[in-house]
């Protein structure tokens, strides 16, 4: 209880404060005349706590409408501005716990270190870029939030918790796309070349290119066959594989894209091979299904190769020419390259073929190299690869554990096979500047991290 004199000290700086949030909620609502601020107004306190409570959660819904783009797959959420409202909230979140509470712990590995120096070089990049112009305005506009999520992914993966959710939903954001892009086809809605299913195509979003949908579509294939055979998970999540499996299979295949094609190949038979012992039937059973998945996808009747947003290859020769012309960018540039997203307005200088019209690389390695050079090139190879080795020897130490939680274990399983299905896929879809890479490389450090910890207490539980 208070004395009577800090009693009524009390009540007044309550009644100073109510006073001057009525006042603060009256200006505003004078400079912004909407009926809805008000509401708003009363909700931004909750807001705040919600932010600070979720860090984690406002992270991976960002990154699941930036690169899902759910916000353009369902287009009455299109003018409500989610992504910005997330990146605000995730980021300030971030911030909050980082400076002020100290909640998060923030660790370091080699493999952060080259990531990091592969910012910096990109970031120089943007400064020497051919077209300094288009450069900042990618990296401004995109660029620059996948490089700070990468960190936040990396640093907030920290429970079963986390994995379980970040598993899920990114299975479930895939779904969700899948059923739109399916939907679109059977509808005959936004349809490139007659037969190539887009999504938001009417909206200018980046899935309105085959090629671009395609790699949203292959990336949660992982995920889903993760939850379906890693044992003990909760029911409702294999029910979740079973049902997002053909929903992301028969979209991708609708896409048309040989990258996408590829990397479902290579995610599933990265499954298969953890499950046969037969190496000879595994490799009869990979031939046998990569025939058939290219006849029943139809490619070969497709009118072209490439991109219908940046200029139609007429062939495969058309991929040639893309990568000649690459090569010749990084040996001018070889340090820096010609910038972030300068590789198709640099086309016409460099290609060998000039058929009038500008073409994307359809390559990662070949996209890596135009635009940040030869030391550009050679970072993403080696942090590519020191990915993978991480990733598999999670996955080994986590089979060492008889009692690994499967959420861990799912996800171990899903990103090796996705970077496995990445890199494949990379031959013929430009992701090396997109979310795919820089979110499993997130999650595989983060799985590294946690079986680096839990290992040793796990075992002294299992002795005891």
């Amino acid at each position: 209880m208070f004395p009577i004199k800090d009693h009524q000290l009390a009540n007044r700086l309550h009644i100073n404060i109510a006073l001057l949030v009525c006042a603060l909620l009256s200006i505003s609502w004078w400079m912004m005349p909407h009926p809805l601020w008000p509401l708003a107004f009363a909700i931004l306190p909750i807001a705040i706590m919600l932010i600070i409570a979720l860090p984690f959660e406002l992270v991976l819904l960002f990154v699941i409408f930036s690169f899902f783009r759910i916000h353009e797959v369902i287009p009455t959420l299109y003018h409500l501005k989610i992504p910005l409202m997330l990146s605000i909230s995730a980021i300030s979140s971030l911030l909050w716990h980082i400076a002020i509470t100290r909640k998060i712990e923030l660790w370091w590995s080699r493999e952060l270190t080259l990531i990091s120096a592969f910012f910096v070089l990109v970031f120089i990049g943007v400064i020497m870029a051919s077209n300094r112009g288009v450069a900042l305005n990618y990296f401004s506009e995109i660029y620059w939030k996948i490089a700070i999520m990468t960190y936040a992914i990396t640093w907030l993966t920290r429970t079963k918790r986390d994995f379980l959710l970040a598993s899920t939903a990114l299975t479930g954001a895939g779904a969700l796309v899948g059923i739109v892009a399916l939907f679109n086809k059977v509808n005959a809605i936004g349809l490139i070349e007659e037969t190539r299913v887009t999504v938001g195509r009417a909206l200018g979003s980046v899935l309105g290119d085959p090629n671009d949908l395609a790699l949203v579509l292959m990336f949660p294939v992982a995920f889903s066959l993760s939850l379906i055979t890693t044992a003990n998970i909760e029911k409702w999540q294999r029910w979740l594989g079973y049902i997002s499996i053909p929903i992301l299979f028969f979209a991708v295949l609708a896409t048309q894209s040989r990258g996408g094609l590829l990397g479902i190949v290579a995610v599933f038979g990265v499954f298969l091979y953890r499950k046969l012992n037969n190496r000879l039937l595994f490799s009869l059973l990979a031939l046998v299904g990569s025939i058939a998945l290219y006849v029943v996808a139809d490619i070969s009747d497709r009118s072209s190769g490439g991109s219908a947003e940046q200029g139609i290859d007429e062939s495969a020769q058309g991929r040639i020419f893309a990568w000649q012309a690459a090569w010749g960018m990084a040996m001018d540039n070889p340090l820096t390259g010609v910038g972030i997203d300068n590789f198709y307005v640099n086309y016409f200088f460099y290609s060998p073929h000039w058929d009038g019209l500008n073409h994307a690389v359809h390559s990662t390695w070949f996209g890596v190299l135009a635009e940040t050079g030869i030391v550009g090139l050679g970072i993403f190879v080696t942090v590519t690869i020191m990915l993978l080795r991480k990733a598999h020897n999670s996955i080994i130490t986590l089979n060492t554990l008889t009692n690994a939680p499967p959420s861990i274990v799912a996800t171990a399983q899903a990103v090796h096979a996705g970077l496995i299905g990445t890199i494949v896929a990379g031959t013929f879809l430009t992701q090396g500047f997109t979310w795919p890479i820089y979110i499993l490389a997130a999650l595989i450090l983060a799985v590294s991290r946690w079986t680096h910890h839990a290992k040793p207490i796990m075992k002294n539980n299992s002795a005891k």
